[in-house]
């Protein structure tokens, strides 16, 4: 069983059918072609799910293999020294995944005189890739029609994880080229969530406590009213199967509106596999001919959280220190960036991946474009954020930007956090504003009536 982004013994079909065959070899390889790009956030959590999967394998009287190296060679290696007859995974749709999955199924297959097989069972999302089609037999590229059709097609109940008492007996280990899981240090002042299968159930118990409130809550900033489960998502300690079983029974408008976010994931995904360009190009081509600013000091500013715009600044601060940030706060600051800074998205969608614990290819990369006004659905370029507008509308209480902005955190030196006089600011430290948004606003709009000319 090569595990991937299936850390989890609940709910793992892979795993299951593995076990189902005879004895099993629990594997991860860390792959240095990803574990290379991730930022600190990705790897010190992954590192943390491992240990879980480990611990909890452990439980089952087996232990997770873990070796380092190019997939295309590790596996192969390990299914040879166990004498495997298969390979089980769950099926990768992102774009080096796929390949990478397709090349391992190759050299597999010369193994021995019969070859070894490389079994896809399942996949991290309710409904994989490529499944919901149109009238006409062709993907969707608009959310609303694939949303409806996803919600037709349906998806399988979760299955049980496996017992000790059923698994005795049944794991094996290899006896030499294993590496210890590694333990990456967190930059000063980095703190991520907890790890694990077990965490992510607690965590989505929490959510639903609160999910009838989800529909109103969910742009509040402030409000601690989202489910906080992506990160889980990401690495396959939940699937988004147990997911919607546990929201199954319930009616509210939050609920709904819930299962609608489960589906706005899937719906990437599968864009990103019929078009795998769109990871790093636009997907509306027109839009790679507008005018860009190089990315200079004021994307510094940015990245920083030192801007002078506080829902935004608090938007960057936030990515720091939890290598999470709200959804509201995503579309900001990426407007803020690409509308008022005139920087193309891709600078900052490769930031976001950088810092994000639960950067995900296919909804970090289409969320970006999607702000960036050339993505899938119906997103103007001239709808732009005017982050004090937003900052008043989504943070009315100016909570969340005292939170994540100590230089504005004292009501009584900052009585409008929002928008800080040019005395306050001096006063307490806090950077003037680095552009006009209304003049950049303006700038923006022209750059887009001369691509549509």
């Amino acid at each position: 069983m090569w595990f991937r982004r299936d850390l989890r013994l609940t709910d793992n079909p892979a795993l299951r059918q593995a076990l189902d065959e005879g004895e099993v070899l629990p594997l991860f390889v860390l792959d240095p072609a990803l574990w290379g790009p991730a930022g600190p956030s990705r790897r010190a959590y992954l590192a943390a799910s491992l240990r879980d999967l480990d611990a909890q394998l452990r439980d089952l009287g087996g232990a997770l293999q873990v070796v380092r190296g190019k997939p295309v060679n590790r596996v192969v290696q390990a299914a040879e020294a166990v004498g495997a007859e298969r390979v089980h995974i769950a099926a990768d749709y992102a774009p080096y995944g796929h390949q990478r999955d397709l090349d391992v199924e190759e050299a597999l297959g010369e193994i021995g005189d019969d070859g070894v097989e490389l079994v896809r069972t399942g996949s991290p999302y309710a409904v994989a890739p490529d499944r919901i089609k149109n009238g006409s037999g062709k993907p969707y590229r608009v959310y609303t029609p694939f949303s409806r059709a996803w919600f037709d097609h349906g998806w399988r109940d979760p299955v049980d994880a496996p017992t000790k008492a059923a698994t005795k007996g049944s794991w094996l280990t290899l006896d030499d080229g294993t590496t210890d899981i590694p333990d990456p240090r967190l930059p000063a002042g980095l703190e991520l969530p907890e790890a694990g299968e077990a965490a992510a159930r607690r965590t989505l118990e929490e959510f639903l406590d609160k999910i009838d409130d989800y529909d109103r809550d969910r742009n509040l900033p402030g409000v601690q009213g989202t489910s906080r489960i992506s990160v889980h998502l990401k690495y396959g300690e939940l699937h988004p199967r147990t997911v919607l079983k546990a929201v199954a029974g319930k009616r509210s408008k939050g609920a709904e509106t819930y299962r609608k976010e489960i589906a706005w994931r899937d719906f990437y995904a599968d864009v990103l596999f019929q078009r795998p360009d769109s990871a790093r190009e636009y997907y509306q081509p027109d839009f790679a001919t507008m005018d860009y600013d190089d990315p200079g000091e004021a994307f510094e500013a940015w990245k920083e959280g030192r801007t002078g715009f506080p829902i935004v600044d608090a938007g960057m601060r936030q990515l720091r220190s939890v290598g999470w940030m709200h959804n509201r706060l995503r579309m900001i600051t990426a407007s803020f960036l690409v509308k008022d800074l005139h920087v193309e998205w891709q600078h900052g969608a490769r930031h976001f991946l950088h810092w994000l614990v639960d950067g995900d290819l296919a909804s970090n990369n289409h969320g970006w474009q999607w702000t960036a006004g050339s993505g899938t659905d119906a997103s103007p370029f001239f709808r732009v954020f005017n982050p004090t507008g937003q900052g008043r509308k989504f943070d009315a209480d100016g909570e969340y930007v005292r939170t994540w902005v100590e230089e504005l955190s004292d009501p009584d030196q900052v009585p409008d956090p929002h928008e800080p006089s040019d005395e306050v600011r001096e006063a307490v430290g806090y950077p003037a504003m680095i552009v006009d948004h209304a003049e950049e606003r303006r700038e923006a709009l022209d750059r887009y009536e001369r691509i549509k000319k």
